[in-house]
């Protein structure tokens, strides 16, 4: 165990230089690919899961909409498949620096927002004042509406920071807590490495979510600009 509490969130270096881009690039080669007629019952299973994902998200969206499809399934399976990686032992999760969520967030925000902009104009301006608004309302309206749509790229990007984090400090905390109780009282020790697995699987499954939940806010942001 690492003695600092934050250095699991330290940037690593190779040689003097940030390995963060190989990092990033690493999940992809576990993705397996078969130039093969019949695939294997690994890739089959991956194809059923993306299919079926796929086929969640794009139920709600136009034929404009559907042409993000296969840039959400990348950043579902890309958000997993690092916050997987992330749980392992020394092992370093991108997706719990802000920045790097960020830097994922705001062009996809972005992204939508230009949609909405360019081929439903009307709709998209129209959601800064709501119908029926009385005129004294209309400036104040129109900032908080304004400000509310600033905020959802770093909403995005907090979120999973925020849980990622919370879920790796916790678990470097009971993982302490059972190291020194191993010389101390070994019933102690064996109910705190319970906890440490029940936590182990808890943040599995808060990997799998927090990927669902983000890919999932962008594609209904995206629903209300198409």
């Amino acid at each position: 165990m690492n003695e600092n509490l934050f250095t699991p969130f330290t940037t690593p270096t190779f040689l003097g230089l940030p390995a963060v881009m190989p990092i990033i690039m690493f999940p992809m080669l576990l993705l397996p690919t078969s130039k093969h007629l019949i695939n294997n019952r690994l890739i089959t299973i991956q194809q059923n899961l993306t299919q079926l994902i796929l086929k969640q998200m794009m139920a709600i969206h136009n034929t404009k909409g559907q042409t993000w499809s296969l840039m959400l399934v990348s950043l579902i399976i890309f958000i997993a498949t690092t916050n997987l990686l992330g749980l392992l032992p020394h092992s370093f999760t991108p997706t719990a620096q802000l920045s790097m969520n960020l830097a994922m967030a705001i062009p996809l925000w972005a992204g939508t927002v230009l949609t909405g902009l360019r081929f439903k104009t009307k709709s998209s301006l129209a959601h800064f004042l709501p119908q029926g608004t009385p005129t004294l309302l209309i400036p104040m309206l129109v900032i908080i509406e304004t400000i509310s749509l600033f905020i959802q790229p770093v909403a995005l990007a907090v979120r999973l920071t925020a849980n990622i984090t919370a879920g790796h400090l916790l678990m470097h905390l009971v993982g302490n807590a059972t190291l020194a109780l191993m010389t101390m009282n070994f019933l102690a020790t064996s109910l705190t490495l319970i906890l440490l697995m029940l936590l182990m699987i808890l943040e599995i499954a808060v990997a799998l979510i927090q990927a669902y939940v983000f890919t999932l806010l962008v594609s209904l942001y995206l629903h209300d600009n198409t």
